[in-house]
């Protein structure tokens, strides 16, 4: 639509020059104010065919002022602008009823699409509206800002705001997201906030992280199982879906989640009910799926390791989360806020000092912000200077690439700090609550199944060599052969 009459409102002379340029070249009429109440009479008056609207002005709020419209002219649509580009400001923009929201500093084209799709007659409206809802948007019955928690996600860059305003589509819905992006970058921080913002806040958030759990218990861990459905199940279990009922579900790590289990995950979505480990009878499921993994699902499903099936029921609404070298902006920001983190841990309130910042910002971060939280933790804990600087900054880099590149040492030690990782793993995965009973025997499965299919391997299938370079018994390898449903023929090549 051309030649429409626009109306701005924004007390910073700078941003209504630039936008009545653009707009005008853009072939519209464009009338500017500083404050509310002057841009409100206009609309009161029957003036306008879109509003844009920054958030702070002298005598009001820009988000009232939408209000204001939609009570009055709910059919003028309002683009809402702001410099306090946190994902609270995107999400209180689309609750009040905005149909955009633009942080600034703004890129012009984005404004001009933006425009001319707000600016689109009504039922090219309607209907966009209508495919959003179904795509993305959902029951647009929103809650309010008041009820909403301080969530933890920090960052004003380009890249988060795209982040923020997927967020705030999908507040008020039950739409299933996919979270896409490299470790460390925040999948659950963000799963959690789609949660907390949602309709079912008032449930459980469940978390359960694929990579973490044996590959035999996976099943168990997410269906439950009774008591007596394998050895060591010792006691009834209650598996996830039924811990998060009415709740949100997150799936960690599903791009590592075996076939077997994500045949049984996709019946499960289908039908909207599971069959507990040795179990009778169906149980209904009332559950969210956030499902998130960092590694490219696309090729795994070329390469026969992912149901492209599954993919399709996870991936209704995309979100990439940016790694932090795409995030530069922020790290500034980021390293405050873990500052402040480790004082509330009992650390020594430190600062950083600009040298110190301009280290940060050039560095790759393969770790991503977990990376950076843990390197602010360490300089807060070891450093005795209150006031941090670039040399203390890069010899603690230095330390932690030394670390990250250091090859293990060839002894028992580098065995057993694996296998506890793996164990630690498993408990955390448990957010908390103990594991079902039988553990030892688990992991005693996971270490023995690699190490007799290897030794194998090593010895070309011989079973009488095997056992003698493991040093047990030929009768007594048969046995756990047998009881690992491990084949001879199987190894490496």
């Amino acid at each position: 639509m051309s030649g429409a009459t626009i109306l701005v409102a924004d007390d910073d002379r700078g941003i209504r020059t630039v936008l009545g340029h653009a707009l005008g070249r853009a072939g519209h009429i464009v009338r500017m104010a500083a404050d509310v109440a002057t841009v409100a009479g206009w609309v009161a008056a029957g003036e306008g065919d879109l509003v844009i609207t920054d958030v702070v002005l002298p005598d009001g709020n820009g988000l009232d002022l939408v209000e204001r419209i939609r009570a009055t002219r709910p059919e003028l649509p309002v683009i809402v602008m702001s410099a306090r580009n946190t994902l609270m400001t995107a999400v209180e923009a689309t609750e009040r009823g905005a149909f955009d929201y633009l942080p600034k500093p703004f890129d012009l084209t984005d404004v001009i699409e933006t425009v001319e799709r707000a600016l689109a007659g009504p039922a090219q409206r309607a209907a966009a509206a209508a495919e959003d809802r179904a795509r993305v948007l959902g029951d647009p019955d929103l809650a309010s800002a008041d009820e909403m928690p301080a969530l933890p996600l920090i960052g004003r860059c380009p890249a988060m705001q795209d982040v923020y305003r997927v967020i705030a589509r999908l507040v008020g819905t039950e739409l299933t997201v996919m979270i896409t992006g490299e470790s460390g970058t925040g999948k659950e921080i963000v799963a959690r906030a789609i949660h907390d913002l949602g309709p079912r806040r008032a449930g459980p958030f469940t978390a359960i992280n694929m990579a973490a759990i044996p590959r035999e218990l996976i099943e168990s861990e997410l269906f439950g199982h009774e008591k007596g459905a394998f050895t060591g199940a010792a006691a009834r279990h209650v598996g996830r879906f039924a811990q998060a009922q009415g709740g949100t579900l997150f799936l960690d790590e599903i791009g590592d989640m075996p076939l077997d289990a994500q045949t049984r995950l996709l019946r499960v979505l289908q039908e909207g009910e599971f069959v507990p480990v040795g179990g009778r009878g169906a149980v209904r499921t009332d559950v969210r799926i956030i499902a998130a993994t960092h590694r490219d699902l696309g090729d795994r499903i070329r390469a026969g390791g992912f149901r492209e099936d599954l993919f399709y029921r996870l991936n209704v609404v995309p979100l990439r989360l940016p790694p932090l070298r795409e995030r530069q902006g922020d790290i500034a920001e980021l390293a405050r806020h873990f500052l402040n983190r480790a004082v509330e841990r009992g650390l020594p309130r430190k600062s950083l000092d600009a040298n110190a910042l301009a280290v940060l910002a050039v560095q790759d971060w393969p770790g991503n912000v977990r990376e950076l939280e843990n390197l602010i933790y360490r300089l807060a804990a070891l450093r005795a200077e209150a006031v941090i600087g670039a040399g203390a900054v890069r010899e603690a880099l230095a330390d932690g690439q030394r670390s990250a590149t250091t090859d293990p040492p060839d002894d028992g030690d580098s065995l057993s700090a694996a296998v506890e990782r793996h164990v630690r793993a498993y408990f955390e995965a448990h957010s908390g609550a103990l594991p079902p009973a039988g553990v030892y025997k688990r992991i005693l499965r996971e270490i023995e199944r690699p190490l007799l299919s290897l030794s194998l391997a090593a010895t070309a299938g011989n079973q009488l060599r095997a056992a003698h370079m493991l040093g047990i018994n030929r009768n007594t390898l048969r046995k756990k052969l047998q009881e690992l449903d491990i084949e001879v023929s199987r190894g490496l090549k």
